[in-house]
């Protein structure tokens, strides 16, 4: 029987159903792919080079790949929307698309590592376009029955994998292989295990299911009919395996029926309940969504022998249950209570410190220190803290729930205390910016302005706003400065407001420097000249910068100084005038200078 089974099925020949030899229908691999590859090694050298950034500098990156050129409108569209200019869609398919995948747990961080990416394809003048996702992005857009993303993505040239693309590569070509032999059977084909769950590896097994529509084949038993076709499906795992390239990733396949299969989903098999929980869509006629629709909306219903099934794991209940308890206190409580303390170190201002240091800098700061924190929750910390200890070195191996909940409620207790703490310390940072900004503001108004009362120094900067030298805003700025201290000791700051405050007097503070380096600039101006003299037969230049006291002649390497005579002087003594004068608004010039420039250069003509 199995012989005559395995001939047929070698024949390719199962009554009552049409079948297509794959190669008369669309080509497996991408088109000119070879012409494709010829033209990516002219630019290997320099994509290369951006995928050694790329990873070494995000050594957790899953996979790098080039996009198929034919694929590029979709991946286009779905980055930039669906209304992009038919020149600007010419423009960019003209470029190299690179896809990369990161892992879901670093989305949030997608923004800031594309721009940095961006920032080197800049740099490098790289002529390609990326597309940055995590495997839940791809798997998104396949539950969206946008099937030809990750057929792209599968299709794609590796520049670097850990395992996704050469696992999404070979059940891409496995499924284009049945699509193009079972063309209208084919209701379902959907892939699991560690590829969708993102933990694959080169040497992952890529698992697959296959749901064929046998509604309409009444001329062959089922059971022969599924292993016919589990016999033809299972050629061309070898087939697509070559094709794809890879050794590793070995192709999990399962064949079912459609008629069995739905009575599986109907009594609500635990295994379909898996698959259909888990499993992913690379291709799908309209009938695995809805099952899964059904199953989250809890209207598929389990079996009764699924139900014995479950009862019959009560058995080990209690050992489960204790090791749920430990396994609560050591990822929950403990690092519960251990992650805020470190946050809260940090906003104090402190370097992120290592568990080992948590409890000493939480005592030193808080309770001896500071005296913000009261002992009693310092010893919570510590006896959760001894308590790990213990299990790290296998000293305790189990937890009852008396003690669990003893530790939990001494979390809560502490995590509570944390919360205030918290408010304790941004209220301090918060006066301590306030006072910042104040004493900043103040100081800078002072050096314009020179030493007056608060009143005052305001008043002549409201005269520099009617003369134009600053704007109302400014005013408004300062005004909100002045008032800030007595406001946030009534408690009428909110940390909204804080923050304001510190965004604007970044601009006024800002605009204050620039006036007075202006100001310094145009008091050293009025100071300086030049004269050229004649020194061993050559004409030669030297600048004197003037100071109410004192001038100093800068000839070549030499610093000199003008009172009643001329002296060797230093850097640090011009330094030490230029301070002085910065307070003096009128310049006053030696009568005897230019006698004395005459008496060191001879004759010398000045230079305006």
């Amino acid at each position: 029987m199995a012989d005559k089974s395995n001939e047929l099925a070698n024949e390719e020949i199962i009554p009552g159903m049409e079948l297509n030899k794959y190669s008369e229908k669309k080509p497996i691999l991408p088109e000119n792919s070879e012409k494709i590859q010829k033209e990516l090694e002219k630019s290997r050298k320099e994509l290369e080079k951006f995928k050694a950034f790329v990873v070494k500098k995000y050594p957790f990156t899953e996979a790098i790949g080039i996009l198929p050129p034919q694929f590029l409108k979709f991946f286009v569209e779905e980055d930039m929307g669906e209304n992009v200019k038919s020149e600007e869609m010419q423009k960019l398919q003209k470029k190299t698309h690179i896809y990369i995948i990161i892992p879901e747990e670093k989305f949030k961080e997608i923004p800031k590592i594309k721009k940095e990416i961006v920032a080197e394809v800049e740099k490098e003048k790289l002529d390609v376009w990326v597309y940055l996702k995590t495997p839940v992005d791809v798997w998104e857009a396949c539950l969206d029955s946008k099937f030809e993303i990750a057929e792209a993505i599968g299709m794609s040239f590796p520049l670097y994998d850990k395992g996704l693309l050469s696992s999404l590569r070979v059940a891409e070509i496995h499924k284009s292989l049945v699509l193009n032999k079972f063309d209208k059977y084919v209701v379902s084909y959907v892939i699991a295990g560690s590829l969708v769950r993102g933990e694959t590896t080169k040497e992952s097994d890529v698992d697959s299911f296959i749901v064929i529509n046998d509604t309409d084949v009444k001329r062959m038993p089922r059971l022969e009919l599924k292993e016919r076709l589990r016999s033809m499906i299972y050629q061309y795992i070898a087939e697509a395996t070559a094709l794809a390239g890879v050794k590793k990733n070995i192709l999990n396949v399962q064949v079912y029926l459609l008629t069995d299969f739905w009575e599986s989903v109907k009594d609500a098999h635990p295994v379909m309940f898996t698959f259909i929980r888990d499993g992913i869509p690379l291709y799908d006629k309209g009938t695995f969504m809805p099952w899964k629709a059904l199953l989250k909306m809890g209207r598929l219903k389990p079996s009764p022998e699924a139900i014995d099934m479950f009862m019959s794991m009560g058995d080990k209940t209690t050992k489960r249950a204790k090791a749920t308890f430990l396994d609560i206190f050591v990822h929950d409580v403990y690092w519960g209570v251990l992650t805020p303390s470190q946050a809260l170190l940090m906003l104090y201002g402190l370097p992120p410190p290592t568990p080992k240091q948590t409890i000493g800098e939480i005592k030193r700061i808080f309770v001896e220190k500071e005296k913000m924190l009261e002992k009693k929750y310092l010893n919570i910390l510590e006896k959760i803290v001894a308590t790990y200890k213990e299990y790290e070195h296998e000293k305790i191996k189990e937890i009852n729930g008396s003690e669990l909940d003893a530790y939990l409620q001494d979390m809560d207790d502490y995590l509570n205390r944390l919360k205030e703490l918290r408010k304790q310390i941004e209220k301090r940072t918060q006066e301590k910016l306030i006072e910042q900004i104040h004493k900043d503001t103040l100081g800078l108004l002072e050096a314009i302005t020179g030493k007056k009362t608060h009143n005052l120094m305001i008043s002549e900067f409201e005269n520099f706003v009617k003369k134009g030298k600053f704007t109302q805003q400014h005013l408004k700025i300062l005004h909100d400065i002045i008032k800030a201290k007595t406001e946030f000791k009534q408690g009428k700051l909110t940390s909204q407001k804080i923050d304001d405050l510190r965004k604007n007097a970044s601009i006024l503070i800002n605009e204050l420097m620039d006036y007075s380096q202006r100001s310094e600039l145009a008091n050293l101006e009025k100071g300086r000249m030049r004269i050229r003299y004649t020194k061993d037969g050559k004409n030669s230049v030297a600048e004197i910068l003037h100071f109410s006291g004192a001038s100093f002649i800068f000839a070549g390497t030499s610093v000199k100084k003008i009172t009643d005579k001329i002296e060797d002087s230093s850097m640090k003594e011009v330094s030490e005038f230029a301070e002085q004068q910065k307070s003096r608004k009128n310049l006053e010039i030696n009568p005897r200078m230019f006698e004395l420039l005459k008496k060191e250069f001879g004759d010398f003509e000045l230079i305006l």
